[in-house]
C-alpha cells in the first residue's frame, strides 16, 4: 500500500482520516504543529520551509493530503497575520516539495471559495463565473487553488483539491471559531446563548461521510479534478438550531434570531455529483442522526450531564 502523510494530522478531519486511511493498509504519517506520542508523527509548522523540508528529507511519500491551515472567517480576520502564513506560505512551500519530491497531494479547500455565489455551487463556478470571495479565509482558499494549478501548468505536478462543505461531528472541540454545528451544540449544551441567523442556508457534511469519501480519493486518483464534499440535503440554520435544542429538550429562550450576517455567504448548496460519480459519496448521516452523536460526544469530553 501506500506511504501517505497528512498535513494537520491531529485536527477534527486529520484523526478520524489517518484511521481511515491505515485501516486500508496504508503506512500513514502526521506533521502538526503540538507534540505527539505517535510514533509515526512530525512536530512540523508547514509555513517553515526548514521544517517541513526536513519531513521529506527522511521519508519518501507517494500522497500527501495537505490539511494544515488556519479555519474561519472570524479567525481569518482576528488573527489574519497567521491565517495567510499558514494558509498561503503553508501551501506554497508544500508545493516546491512536491516539485522537488514527486507526490501526488490532496488538498484541502472549502465551499468558502463560492464567495457570494447564490446558486448550485458546481466545481467549475469559481473559473467560469468568477464569484466574489466575501472575507480573507475564503480568499486564501482561492490563493491555494491558484497556486496549485500554476504549479501544475508550470512543473506538471499532480494534485486533486477537495473543496468541504460544513463538515461537522466527533472530533471537533468547540471555540468561537469552528463550526456552526459545534457552536450551537456547546453552548445549547451548557446552557449559553447563542445567534441564529435566519436568511441563511448549508449542505452539512457528517464527520464520517467526509472521511470515507476523502480516503477514497487515493484510491481513484485523478490529477487536476476537483470535488465537493458535502450534504445532498439543504437545510436551513434555523432549522439547524432546532434539531439541538429539540434534541436536548430546551426552549429557544436563549437564543437571538438575526437575519442576514455580514461578509458570510447565504447560501451554501452544493453539487455532489462528481464525487459521487468519481469517489463513491454518498450521504449515510442526516444532520438528525449526525448532531445527536456530536452532542453525546461533547457531554463525554466536556464531563456535562
Amino acid at each position: 500500500m501506500s506511504q501517505v502523510l497528512i498535513t494537520g494530522g491531529l485536527g477534527a478531519i486529520g484523526a478520524p482520516l489517518t484511521e481511515e486511511l491505515e485501516s486500508r493498509g496504508h503506512e500513514v504519517w502526521i506533521a502538526d504543529l503540538p507534540w505527539s506520542e505517535r510514533e509515526r508523527y512530525y512536530r512540523c509548522d508547514v509555513s517553515e520551509y526548514r521544517q517541513l523540508e526536513s519531513v521529506f528529507e527522511d521519508r519518501d511519500f507517494d500522497y500527501v493530503y495537505h490539511l494544515a491551515a488556519e479555519f474561519g472567517r472570524k479567525n481569518g480576520e482576528d488573527f489574519y497575520e497567521t491565517m495567510w502564513k499558514s494558509n498561503a506560505i503553508g501551501t506554497k512551500n508544500v508545493l516546491r516539495l512536491q516539485r522537488e519530491h514527486g507526490f501526488r497531494m490532496v488538498f484541502s479547500s472549502s465551499s468558502e471559495v463560492y464567495g457570494d455565489y447564490d446558486d448550485v455551487m458546481v466545481e467549475d463556478v469559481p473559473r467560469r463565473v468568477g464569484p466574489r470571495q466575501l472575507n480573507d479565509y475564503a480568499i486564501s482558499k482561492w490563493v491555494n487553488e491558484q497556486q496549485i494549478l500554476n504549479a501544475t501548468d508550470r512543473y506538471g505536478t499532480e494534485t486533486v483539491r477537495v473543496r468541504f462543505f460544513n463538515t461537522y461531528g466527533p472530533g471537533e472541540y468547540y471555540s468561537e471559531y469552528r463550526s456552526v454545528v459545534a457552536k450551537f451544540c456547546y453552548r445549547a449544551l451548557h446552557d449559553l446563548p447563542y445567534h441564529v441567523y435566519e436568511d441563511h442556508h448549508r449542505s452539512f457534511t457528517y464527520i464520517d461521510d467526509t472521511i470515507v469519501t476523502l480516503a477514497n480519493v487515493v484510491e481513484h486518483f485523478n490529477p487536476g479534478e476537483v470535488y465537493n464534499i458535502g450534504g445532498e440535503r439543504y437545510r436551513n440554520i434555523e432549522e439547524l438550531s432546532d434539531i439541538v435544542l429539540d434534541y436536548l429538550d430546551k426552549d429557544d429562550d436563549l437564543v437571538e434570531y438575526r437575519g442576514t450576517e455580514e461578509h458570510n455567504t447565504l447560501n451554501k448548496r452544493a453539487s455532489v455529483e462528481k464525487a459521487k460519480r468519481d469517489l463513491g459519496h454518498e450521504q449515510r448521516i442526516t444532520l438528525e442522526e449526525g448532531v445527536p452523536e456530536t452532542i453525546e460526544w461533547m457531554r463525554e469530553v466536556y464531563d456535562v450531564e
